[in-house]
């Protein structure tokens, strides 16, 4: 079955994105787009065909297309995301995914963005943070229920997302930053630790053969690379200064 990796186009207007814990710098868009494309060349090379949907200048964060949508082999859930101003990116989104699984919707007063959203196998980690709420991981355990998934809240604290503090790079790995998160909470998983000197590191795309890691932290690559990860490295320096990470940037289908 031919992979998918759906993206979106980076936006001209991009330096106007939300922020919550970051200081606002320039970002160079030129460079952002070559970064972006060599993100999706990266997506290609492991055998996925890219799909990259349009954005125009009233949609500054759309090429965080993750927070959109939750893929699930069953369905796909399409977020209400915490940040009003990106609600206008549902619909594109939603059309994209409707020709490749059954969708399910949350409603007000729920709000998730899928960045907050850890799947490993038929656990559900939720992030309660700034941008999901109770109602929201609600609606999805009640969504997600039927089709045997198991949702955990998980609070977030020092960090915009779940999946800023940890992500998945098997079914039984984790690689994480215990300081934005209660490790306790994923008992019975191997945990990764960041380097103590790249805090933001703990945000990695798992692919079937592989892992996508930012460039910009070499010394938790390389403790990814000693348990036997297979790692590619790519520059995301201008998303991360919209604080974007490399999962957000593609929903894997």
């Amino acid at each position: 079955m031919q992979k998918i990796a759906i993206t979106r186009a980076i936006s001209s207007s991009l330096a106007n994105c939300e922020l919550t814990h970051l200081d606002r710098v320039p970002i160079d868009l030129a460079r952002a787009r070559a970064q972006h494309a060599d993100y999706e060349r990266a997506l290609t090379d492991a055998g996925y065909r890219v799909e990259r949907l349009t954005a125009d200048e009233d949609m500054p964060d759309s090429v965080f297309v993750e927070d959109v949508a939750v893929v699930f082999d069953e369905l796909a859930i399409i977020t209400r995301p915490g940040a009003e101003s990106r609600r206008r990116e549902v619909p594109a989104v939603a059309a994209a995914l409707r020709r490749y699984r059954p969708l399910q919707t949350i409603v007000a007063p729920g709000t998730v963005d899928g960045g907050d959203v850890m799947t490993v196998g038929t656990r559900v980690f939720v992030g309660l943070s700034s941008r999901t709420n109770g109602d929201g991981i609600a609606q999805m355990r009640a969504i997600l229920a039927p089709h045997g998934y198991r949702v955990d809240a998980v609070t977030v604290s020092g960090c915009l997302h779940l999946k800023s503090a940890v992500t998945a790079v098997s079914d039984r790995a984790l690689v994480i930053n215990r300081a934005w998160i209660d490790a306790q909470l994923f008992d019975g998983f191997e945990l990764i630790d960041v380097d103590p000197s790249e805090p933001t590191a703990a945000n990695v795309v798992r692919l079937e053969d592989r892992l996508i890691v930012p460039s910009a932290f070499p010394r938790t690559a390389e403790r990814l690379r000693a348990r036997g990860f297979r790692v590619v490295a790519v520059d995301a320096s201008e998303v991360a200064k919209a604080e974007g990470a490399v999962t957000c940037c593609s929903l894997l289908l």
